[in-house]
């Protein structure tokens, strides 16, 4: 818990603006907590799923909620004019709510990197807006659908992101591969940040939740937390189920997913093909705050993705989770991971090549002292890169800005 600072106590609210449910957002979700844990007032303007009220308060943060709702899986076009809705529904909002109470500064979200337009009536009056870019667009779209990423549209996305930064006071990147990838487009270094994703630590404690030792009924259980989309190569699991099957039959293995995408119902039909329907099982969604208790009563966590030249410069967070929860992680072998986690404190496999991760869980279950070694080592670096390590940092740079707001 960050002490209230002398800044939050006299400061303008803070208003962010997501296009996502701000419930299931954990980076929107940790520094909206941490701007109020420090004494700020927050208000976030966010989707508004089915049956939601149009407004509440989670943890202390106001939440607006417009309503224009997720069209996961869509066709491209649907995506932009949902985009497009939301766009034109937060300047609206964000306006109308900036006349009772004058923010401070505004915290946009993306994608979609234009969301900043939102912002822009409130920074022509002089409020610093931050561009928090969750996604390296360009290279998530290419690796979202390769087929549309030819040079105008990859040049147009490109050309978005450039103004998109220009136009706001700071950029915000989620590692410094991200980060080292703008400033070689010619973003100035004087205006990005690093603001690195990681777990609050008071949600992923092991002590919190029902120890579960390893395959302690006799069964391994798998678990994978995170969305259902071709990007996390969600079929090099299955495979690898498969040949598990064939390789140590008399090892029973249970896959645990929990998550929502587009690719659920292609994914149940592989594993019926595969024949081990019976042994995958789909949660759909869960509340962040039970996604520790599910990991918890797992064995081993899968952090898998597949290799595009996006991956190479993500990290995953489900490799933080696992290991914050003391359990062992089985990690697809990307640059960017590696950088975080070196050595083998991480069963890494070779993306994309099921017979690696099927031969990564195996030296998991076969080696009970590299296992509880591994485990130990992850799990101190895990708490390394917590996010309660980088919360303070990250209010510090809001609050520089709302002095500098303050002294003009």
């Amino acid at each position: 818990m960050l002490p209230p600072s002398r800044v939050g106590r006299r400061a303008r609210p803070i208003a962010m603006l997501v296009h996502s449910y701000y419930e299931e957002d954990p980076r929107v979700r940790r520094e909206a907590e941490a701007l109020v844990a420090a004494g700020h007032a927050v208000d976030v303007f966010s989707l508004r799923r089915p049956g939601d009220a149009p407004a509440g308060t989670l943890e202390g943060v106001r939440i607006t909620r417009i309503d224009v709702q997720r069209h996961q899986g869509s066709p491209i076009a649907t995506y932009l004019l949902e985009y497009a809705d939301f766009t034109a529904r937060g300047t609206l909002a964000l306006a109308r709510a900036h006349r009772r109470r004058r923010y401070g500064l505004v915290q946009v979200h993306t994608p979609p990197d234009f969301l900043v337009a939102a912002a822009l009536p409130l920074r022509l009056l002089g409020v610093p807006v931050i561009l928090d870019l969750h996604e390296a667009v360009p290279e998530f779209f290419r690796s979202r659908w390769p087929g549309l990423a030819r040079g105008p549209v990859l040049a147009g996305l490109a050309g978005v992101e450039r103004l998109s930064i220009a136009a706001a006071t700071l950029a915000l990147s989620v590692n410094q591969a991200r980060h080292e990838r703008l400033v070689a487009l010619g973003v100035p270094a004087s205006r990005l940040r690093v603001v690195t994703n990681g777990p609050v630590l008071a949600r992923f404690d092991p002590a919190a939740q029902p120890a579960r030792a390893f395959m302690e009924d006799g069964t391994l259980r798998l678990a994978y937390a995170g969305a259902l989309t071709p990007l996390y190569g969600l079929d090099d699991v299955l495979d690898a189920m498969a040949l598990l099957a064939i390789r140590r039959p008399e090892l029973p293995v249970e896959l645990d997913l929990y998550g929502r995408g587009d690719e659920q119902d292609r994914l149940a039909a592989r594993a019926a093909d595969l024949r081990v329907a019976d042994r995958v099982h789909f949660h759909g969604r869960v509340p962040i705050d039970a996604v520790a208790g599910h990991l918890a009563a797992s064995d081993i966590v899968l952090s898998p993705i597949r290799r595009t030249r996006f991956s190479e410069i993500s990290l995953s967070t489900k490799a933080i989770e696992g290991a914050a929860m003391g359990k062992p992680v089985v990690a697809a072998d990307m640059p960017t991971a590696r950088f975080y986690f070196p050595g083998e404190d991480l069963a890494w496999y070779t993306p994309d090549d099921p017979a690696s991760l099927a031969a990564a869980i195996l030296r998991i279950v076969d080696d009970a002292h590299a296992r509880d070694a591994a485990v130990t080592r992850a799990m101190l670096t895990a708490r390394g890169l917590a996010w309660d390590r980088e919360a303070p940092a990250y209010v510090a740079l809001v609050e520089a800005l709302l002095r500098d707001r303050s002294s003009t």
